[in-house]
């Protein structure tokens, strides 16, 4: 089918601007990017580099050789592992039970939880409850409190709508208790919706920052964003400094490697989940 002229100056203009908006969004990653890996002495000789002659790890040496910064990578890790897979279950567990119109009260709770959604308490009612819970100071104060959202219940209540009854019942007669059915049939089912929320979840954790200042008072179990913060604050890195074996590089050579570190790792989780990404997100989203 020709196209005609209109139709062709249409694609020239829509190309010429998604390339102008591709290369502004990119090209911030790429001088991050570039600048983590350029020797300190080019990078004192000019502190525009936009391809580095000498590359170098010296600042990626350092900040590993440091016992802050590792910690930090570690507990970020510990929160999204851990976080991840009990917001999973959590998530899983309730959105199938809702889904069961023999539940009593079930439509009470579906009212709550969206109220949840709908609502947010504020600051102070939430770190009075982590404070009455005892988990000031905990990492469990990461995890508890966003154990599980509203909206992924809700979502995956749809998906899990949209299974036939059937499978259910036929389960039952071979034997099957509500829960052997939910582990060996309705979770083997779910997997694009469970990778997808995963991801959700995964990133809420590693992205953790405004809860850990609010409810985390040891420097020792910071996790990445709030050492991330530090380091791109402190123009002399002292926290680093103290506790490092090596001489240190440029400031602004460490804090861009500190961000590619800080968004590389949930970065490379995007092609490992993405052939269920996009399904797991919109199934059982038209039905409630």
């Amino acid at each position: 089918m020709k196209l005609g002229i209109r139709d062709r100056l249409f694609d020239i203009v829509n190309i010429i601007l998604l390339g102008v908006v591709t290369v502004v969004t990119f090209f911030p990653l790429y001088y991050v990017f570039v600048v983590s890996f350029t020797d300190a002495t080019e990078y004192l000789k000019s502190n525009f580099v936009l391809f580095p002659k000498q590359w170098s790890l010296d600042s990626y040496k350092f900040l590993l050789s440091t016992g802050a910064f590792p910690r930090s990578v570690g507990v970020s890790i510990y929160i999204t592992l851990v976080g991840t897979a009990l917001s999973l279950v959590v998530t899983a567990a309730l959105a199938y039970a809702l889904s069961r119109k023999r539940l009593r009260g079930r439509q009470l709770i579906l009212l709550g939880i969206l109220i949840t959604v709908l609502f947010n308490p504020g600051m102070i009612p939430n770190y009075m409850l982590v404070r009455e819970m005892g988990l000031i100071n905990s990492l469990w104060s990461l995890i508890i409190p966003a154990l599980a959202s509203g909206w992924n219940v809700i979502l995956m209540k749809g998906f899990f709508d949209s299974i036939p009854a059937e499978l259910e019942e036929s389960a039952s007669i071979d034997g099957c208790n509500d829960l052997s059915i939910w582990v060996r049939i309705i979770l083997p089912l779910s997997l694009p919706s469970l990778a997808a929320f995963g991801l959700f979840y995964a990133v809420g954790y590693w992205n953790q920052f405004f809860n850990a200042l609010i409810y985390i008072n040891d420097a020792e179990k910071w996790p990445l964003q709030v050492m991330l913060q530090n380091i791109l604050l402190n123009a002399n890195n002292s926290d680093l400094m103290t506790d490092a074996t090596a001489v240190a590089p440029p400031s602004e050579t460490l804090k861009m490697a500190a961000v590619i570190i800080a968004t590389v790792p949930i970065l490379l989780v995007y092609p490992f989940l993405q052939k269920h990404f996009a399904k797991g997100a919109m199934v059982g989203s038209v039905k409630g």
